[in-house]
This record gives C-alpha cells, structure tokens and sequence, in this order.
C-alpha cells in the first residue's frame, strides 16, 4: 500500500477552479468543496487507470488545500499523479484561467444572461457560469487530446464528462475504430478554448453566441498571465515520462464541424494562421485537414493535428442525403468520425507516424481513398457494417427518460445486415424517415 500526500493550492485559487457544491446533482450528496475536490481527483485516478484506492483524503492546512490518496500501486505513480495534479492548478497553469475571468468581470461581459434561462432545458434552469478546467479527466495517462468549445453546465451538474451525449458517442468510436475498451478513457481529456461551464445548446451557437472566437483569443490567450488555453496544451500533451526519442508530441484533434459549435477551430485558425494551408490567402481549418503546429513558437516538440467535427454533430445536423459524399449527409458525418478516431488510434501504434501518412492510412480504411473524399467504401466489409451501425445510432434517437439512441451498436450492426439495401443506413428497411438537414 502506497500513500502519497501533496499540496493542491491556494485555496483561493482552487474554490474558483473546481465548482462549488451546491451546483452538483444532490444523488453526489456533495456538502462543501472537500466533497468536490475529492470526486474530481478520485474520476481522473480512474481515468489514469490507478485502481484498488483504499481513501482520497482532502484537507485544508494554512489556507491550502492538501490531498492525501492511498492505494494498492506503487509510489513512484501516485507521485507522479499528485505532482502533476498540483502542476496543472498552479499559477503557470489552470489558474491563468482566473485572470481571462476578471477580465471579463472587469468589463462586464461575464455572464451577460444571469438570472435568465437561454433555452428550453429545465435542468439548465436560469444561466450561470463557473470557470470548469478539465476536471475528473486523465492528468497522467492521456493518449491524445481534443480541443473543445466549452463543457455544458449538466457535467458540473453530474460530476463527469461520461455520461454526456457527446462523450458516450465518441467512446463508441473509439471501439469501432478498434481501441480496447480499457483503453478508451486514455483519449477522451478535453482542453476547452472557453473554459467555462454554462448551458449546453444556448451559450455558444444558434442564436445565443456569447462565447465566440474572440472570446477565447481576447482573454484565454494572449499575453503570459492569461494564455491559460496555450499553456494547458503544452502540458497535457506531454505527459510525464515522454520520451525523449518521440519526435512529437501527443496528436490533437481540434474539434468543430462547419455545422456545428466550429468555435474551436475557428480559435486555431487565428492563433495559427501563420503555418496553416491557405486557399486564395485564407487560412483553412478543413475536416480532416492535417500537419503539425508548435503550441508556442518555443515548443519543444511539434504537434500533430487533425481536424475534426464536433462529436455530436453526426447525431445533431446528420440526415440522409442524396450525396454521401459531403456532410450533411450521415454516412460522411461517420466515416468523417471514424477517420478521426482512427488517427489517434495510429499515433498510439507509432507516435512517430507523420500525419500526412496516418491521414492517409485511416482514410484508406473508411472511404477507400488516400484523401478522404467521395461517398465512403471502407474496403473491409466489417468496417462497412460499423459505419453503417453507427449511422443508425444517430439517425433514431429516443426522447425519454434523456436523449439516447434508440440502438446499441450491435442492434445497428444487425439491422445493417439484416437491410434490403446491403449496409446502406439510408437505404431500404433500415432508412430512417425523412428529415430535414441544418444547412
């Protein structure tokens, strides 16, 4: 039995980081911060794959929090656990995020709908934010990382990022891309360029934009005191114990389809304009686009980057289409997807690949073609039975108790089978009725 006990912060700066009790869901029976601090470091020991935690012991010494985890591993991890939990809320780090928020206190942008509900959503109730760093995800154990818009207020409600829609539908990619289930946590630590949790569906797009691009560049970025979203990457991309001999670091996704919540791209297309492929002069952040970036112009590795659609954008804005071979067709939405997860996947077999190559091999497994264009052929008919499956996981959805797809994956895989038209998710038997697609 290992013990390992470290300071967390200045309790100050932690209470703004970690949001406070009363807003979680009362099933958590969270009391005060102790509680908060505790699930959230006990979710990311899962996620790092530290099991048999005999106790998480939370404490307040000389107005520091301190936290004390005891488990059945060794020391050398749970120290390299704790060292990089204190890292990542220190002042070099999450906390950068509390100036970009008294900036905007300061002129009088924060929160601008307080005490008004911006949707429909009777959980959401009025709006509030809370600065919400990735809390409860790996700190240690990461595979890959995504770039994000902003987390929705129901993760600060639940206390995970595992049962949202969008993290459900991106773990079931990563197992049909093959990734081994006890693997899948490794790849789903998320850096929001807007690290505020708010209402899902109502502060970002459609029609209540209040966290925009400008946002994120305005006061997550910029100058060394509030680059919060740069130094975040930086961190998290190199875990502890990279090697020296990998050529990059981890590979990034950089999360937003054209139809839905693009923030995060649009945020890389401004920060790095400079080393991006342009069309006519403009930059161009397209889905699947691909090359490597330095996070800072004094990084010392290169990162590799795909870009990708936001995960839920499939089920959100997917319809069957007379032309599968552009979104907002379902069938490119998944085999958009499932080139994405395929990416990272090729990184975890060689994090040396170059991505112009991995590009190329995972787009060869779900469109037949080194590009990543036309109608998709995955050549494997195993892997056109998965895409169609998961063509029928987001095309029928369920309204009650929540929003689900009315098929697992393997339903899916055995109507795809079973159809009158061979694998086809809008074809025959298997077609769902007629919807109209967001454009």
């Amino acid at each position: 039995m290992a013990s390992y006990t470290y300071n967390l912060g200045d309790a100050n700066k932690i209470e703004q980081l970690y949001p406070p009790a009363e807003f979680a869901n009362k099933n958590l029976n969270f009391i005060n911060y102790l509680d908060v601090i505790r699930h959230y470091t006990s979710s990311s020991l899962a996620a790092d794959g530290i099991s048999n935690v005999e106790k998480i012991e939370i404490s307040v010494v000389a107005g520091d929090y301190f936290v004390k985890i005891e488990a059945d591993t060794s020391l050398e991890i749970l120290t390299k656990f704790g060292n990089r939990h204190a890292q990542i809320f220190s002042a070099d780090f999450a906390q950068k995020a509390i100036r970009g928020k008294e900036l905007l206190v300061e002129m009088g942008v924060w929160n601008p709908m307080a005490g008004f509900k911006v949707n429909h959503n009777p959980a959401d109730d009025l709006t509030k934010w809370h600065l919400f760093p990735p809390l409860g995800l790996n700190m240690i154990g990461q595979r890959g990382l995504l770039l994000m818009h902003y987390p929705p207020w129901v993760i600060i409600q639940a206390g995970t990022f595992q049962n949202a829609m969008t993290m459900m539908r991106w773990s079931q990619l990563l197992l049909a891309v093959g990734i081994p289930a006890q693997n899948v946590d490794s790849y789903k630590t998320i850096i929001d360029v807007n690290p505020i949790a708010a209402p899902g569906s109502g502060e970002s797009e459609y029609p209540n934009d209040y966290f925009p691009i400008m946002m994120a560049s305005g006061f997550f970025d910029g100058s060394s005191d509030r680059d919060y979203i740069r130094s975040m990457l930086d961190l998290y991309l190199t875990p502890p114990d990279w090697p020296e001999s990998n050529k990059y670091t981890l590979p990034i996704l950089i999360c937003g389809s054209p139809l839905y919540d693009p923030q995060a791209p649009g945020w890389f297309r401004v920060t790095y304009k400079n080393i991006l492929p342009t069309e006519q002069g403009i930059p161009q952040v397209n889905v699947l686009q691909t090359g490597t970036f330095r996070v800072h112009p004094d990084s010392k590795r290169e990162t590799p980057y795909m870009i990708a659609n936001h995960m839920i954008a499939a089920g959100v804005t997917g319809a069957c289409t007379n032309n599968p071979a552009a979104i907002p067709d379902i069938r490119q939405y998944e085999a958009q997807d499932l080139t994405a997860a395929t990416f990272l996947k090729l990184y975890a077999d060689d994090p040396n690949i170059d991505p112009a190559v991995a590009k190329a091999q995972a787009c060869n497994r779900w469109y037949g073609n080194e590009a990543g264009t036309g109608a998709p052929l995955p050549p494997d008919v195993n892997d056109q039975i998965t895409l169609c499956a998961m063509a029928q996981m987001d095309s029928f959805f369920e309204p009650t108790p929540s929003p689900h797809p009315r098929y697992t994956f393997e339903e899916g895989c055995e109507r795809c089978k079973s159809g009158t038209v061979q694998y086809n998710p809008c074809g025959g038997s298997i077609a769902p009725p007629p919807r109209t697609p967001i454009s």
